[in-house]
Order: structure tokens, then sequence, then C-alpha cells
């Protein structure tokens, strides 16, 4: 396990509203873990500090609430640390006189992993006696290695705790370390207990039971905070063919417990989905790839993997900075991924079409027309040499949809998109391999998200290699090590 317990803060009380403080030694990377207990007569659940996140919370132990009775809300917000935070702020809404909150911060630390992960269930006993016992209602996915804060909550401050634990079929959990037990004793009063464990054995997914012996019978609420170090990860790699398509490919996938994954293109703030990659399910998968032909050139980009696990948490991982440069500009077909260099002429004229009729009614002229249309007009480009030319014939003749995909060496959104051909004019120079194309176009939608663009084809695969044999002891590795290899020159 190489998740550790590292500090715990001050205890913060009042009637409605606290600000407790971070841990001494508070870094940068670690995992900050503000536990919280409340009692409201209408059970609010505490307001999210800003910049933190809610894990889960549950109101429970039955009765009615009043001064060290009925029922207390536990919560658990999350934050991972970034350098210079401050103490966060949390609330009952409408608090009282009559209402409590206590609060505290322990923060984690990881020694391996992508980033961290997490998952919380709760159970409540509702029986007063010493053997508390909380059976959680929710199922959690364990594994060996994985960290657990066990948080408890009684009504009744003077009330102390031993023997906390942590139980659930097929998994085998450490003897927790008792880490807190704070006395709440503002407005009706509370008891904030806490402990650590973690998973030497068994996995599955299951829903614990925690357990504690008790000074003094009461009811209250219990949650087993799952903590886990991120295996995910982003990486985006550029193909060495022209034109350019970037190989967007997420792994570890399995050991988040990930089951739907959708990819985004981040360029100067703005997301765009990439094709094909949309909420797509990757239950059991360890990897995703997809190939990205239809990125802007000549400015960096990052993308985005926004993965949502089987407990239906959403969690973002993010790729290294890419530029994908290229020494003209292109037209292509996105989805079978070819093109042809080009140089675009100006200048553009780009028409607009709105369906209008005008009437003459007693001496006046009244308009009625439908929307704008969407630009169309015609696209002069050059090719400077015959395979350049030959290319963009090739293109033409196989267009997917009759669509193309035009993007300028420098991103030009303005140019930059997908047109439908509706012809196009060859003007080839008699003294030159200098020709000139005359486009006849229409701004078209995008092709659908359920086309894939293509990376390498199985022809690449056979034109490097012989046999399977040959392919094998190249390919030591997953089969996803030859969707991302590049075949180009």
């Amino acid at each position: 396990m190489t998740i550790s317990y590292v500090a715990a803060g001050v205890l913060a009380q009042h009637t409605d509203t606290v600000a407790p403080g971070l841990p001494a030694g508070a870094a940068a990377g670690q995992l900050a873990v503000l536990q919280v207990v409340s009692g409201h007569s209408s059970d609010f659940v505490p307001s999210t500090p800003s910049g933190w996140t809610l894990a889960g919370s549950l109101s429970g132990g039955g009765g009615t609430f009043g001064a060290n009775t009925g029922p207390r809300r536990l919560t658990f917000f999350m934050r991972v640390l970034v350098g210079g935070d401050t103490a966060p702020t949390t609330a009952i809404p409408a608090g009282s006189s009559g209402s409590m909150i206590g609060a505290r911060i322990v923060t984690l630390a990881r020694t391996a992993g992508t980033g961290w992960r997490w998952a919380v269930t709760f159970g409540q006993d509702t029986v007063s006696h010493t053997a508390f016992s909380a059976a959680c209602a929710s199922a959690l996915t364990f594994k060996a290695g994985d960290y657990a804060l066990l948080g408890y909550a009684w009504p009744a401050q003077a009330v102390t705790a031993s023997a906390r634990a942590a139980a659930a079929a097929g998994i085998t959990f450490t003897a927790a370390t008792a880490r807190l037990s704070d006395a709440v004793t503002s407005g009706t009063g509370a008891r904030l207990t806490l402990a650590d464990s973690s998973v030497t054995a068994g996995s599955g997914s299951q829903a614990p039971t925690l357990t504690s012996t008790l000074s003094a019978a009461t009811t209250g609420v219990a949650g087993l905070l799952r903590v886990r170090e991120a295996s995910s990860a982003l990486a985006v790699t550029g193909q060495s063919v022209f034109p350019p398509r970037n190989l967007v490919s997420a792994t570890g996938l399995t050991g988040d417990d990930i089951t739907t994954i959708s990819l985004l293109r981040q360029v100067n703030g703005v997301q765009v989905p990439v094709r094909a990659a949309t909420g797509i399910d990757v239950t059991g998968q360890p990897a995703f790839l997809r190939v990205d032909a239809e990125q802007p050139f000549g400015v960096p980009m990052t993308y985005a993997a926004v993965l949502t696990d089987v407990n239906g948490a959403q969690w973002t991982v993010t790729s290294a900075a890419i530029t994908s440069t290229v020494t003209s500009d292109v037209i292509s077909d996105a989805i079978q991924g070819v093109g042809a260099a080009v140089r675009i002429e100006s200048p553009l004229e780009w028409k607009r079409d709105r369906n209008a009729t005008t009437l003459s009614v007693n001496g006046r002229l009244i308009t009625v027309g439908r929307p704008r249309s969407g630009r169309s007009g015609t696209l002069t480009v050059r090719t400077e040499s015959d395979n350049a030319g030959d290319d963009l014939n090739d293109l033409l003749d196989a267009l997917t949809e009759g669509v193309l995909l035009v993007r300028k060496q420098v991103s030009l959104p303005r140019l930059d998109g997908t047109y439908a051909l509706l012809d196009d004019t060859e003007s080839p120079n008699w003294y030159d391999e200098f020709r000139w194309f005359s486009l006849s176009i229409v701004q078209a939608d995008d092709w659908p998200d359920v086309m894939e663009a293509a990376g390498y084809t199985l022809a690449d695969v056979a034109a490097n290699f012989s046999t399977l044999g040959d392919i094998a002891a190249f390919f030591t590795g997953p089969l996803l090590a030859i969707a991302q290899y590049d075949f180009g020159p």
C-alpha cells in the first residue's frame, strides 16, 4: 500500500458555521479529507466549501433530533491540495442555535499512481446499544492496496469508541488504527470519530459493515471512504503521415473501475468532442484508443478524457500538449485520413442564401423569408507538384459522403471546416507542375459521430511484416501497442 495517513488539523465546531484549518505540513499533491458531523431539525446537508468536492453524506441513527439524541449527519468533502490552500468554510443552511456542526481535516499522501480516486458508502445503526454496527447501503469495489477511512458520527458527545473495524465478504481489512475522537460540545452536541484501515487481500464489489464498541449505548451513522491511487492516464502521439493524425489513448481504465469514456480536444480553452469518442462503454477494457484526423494545425492543443466509474463518479485526465504542423494548407477526408497539400488562394467569397419572397401590398413591399443559410462559394486552391495534384484528384474521387475538410497551415477558424463538394474545375499549367482547382462547396454538418476516423490499416501492417510470427516477435506487449505504432517513414 502506497497511501499513507499524514496528519490531522484541529477540530472546528459551532452551531452553524465552521472553518477548520489545514493540518501542519499540508502540501501540494496531498489529498485533504474534510469530515463533518452536523445536526439540524431540518437535516440540511452542509454547504460544499469553495474548491472542494462533496464525496457523500448521510443522516442516520433514527429518533427525534435534540441535545445528544436523534439523527446526526456524516459528510465527507475532498480536495487535492495545490499549495497555498486556505481553510475551507462549511455551514448548515439556515442554521440556528439549536443546530450543531463539527469538522476536522486529515491529509493523505501517495507514492505512486497518476492521481487520486475515491468512493464512499454509508450505513446507520438505529438501535441504541454499545455494539455499534452499520451495514452500508451501497457496494464499493475493493482490491488489495485500497486505503479506507472509517468515519463515525454519534449524537452523544461523551461516548467513546474502541475496536473500530470494517468487514466485507471476501475482503480482508487490516486492523483499524484510531485517528480521531472528538466531542463536539456546541449546540446540540455530537461525537466525531475517524479510523483508517487498508485492504490486504480479496477483490470484488461488496457493501461493507462498520462496527465499533461504545462506552455507552447510542445510535449513529458511519461511512467508509475508499481511497485509491489512480491508474488512468491519457497520452497523445502524432502519426508521421500526411496529413497528420493524432493517436489519443487512455490506459489504466480497469484499475479505476471506469465504465464510460468521452474524449475532448482542447484548443485555447475551447473543448470539442473527438469523433466516435463520446459516452463509449469501456467496462472491463484496460485501454481505449481513437484517431483524431480533424485537429487544427499550427496551434498547441491538449486532450481530455472524462471518465465515469462504476459508482457514477466522474474524473478528468489530460494529455500533454501537442502541435500538429504542416508546410501547406490541407484538404482531406477526416474519415479515411487521406489528404492533399494545397495552397488556398484569396480572396474568398462566401455566399449565404435566404429563401425570401417580396410582395407589393397596397404600395408597400412586404418580404417574407426563412433564416439565412450556411455559406457557399468557390474555393480556389493551387497544387504545386504532379503528385499533389494527383492526390487531390484521388481525394475528390472518393470523398466520404462527398464531404471534405479544409484546414489552413496555421488554423483559421473562419475558414477551417467541413464542406460538401458540388463540382470542381481543374486548370493545369502548360509550363510547370502547378494546377489550379476551383471547388464549388457548401458548408456542411460534421460527419456523424458514429463514423470513426481511420488509423493505420492492415495494409500498413502487411507492408512491414511478413508473418504473424514477425508481428508477435516485434510487439511483445498488448494489442494497443500495434494500434499506437508509427508505420510512417
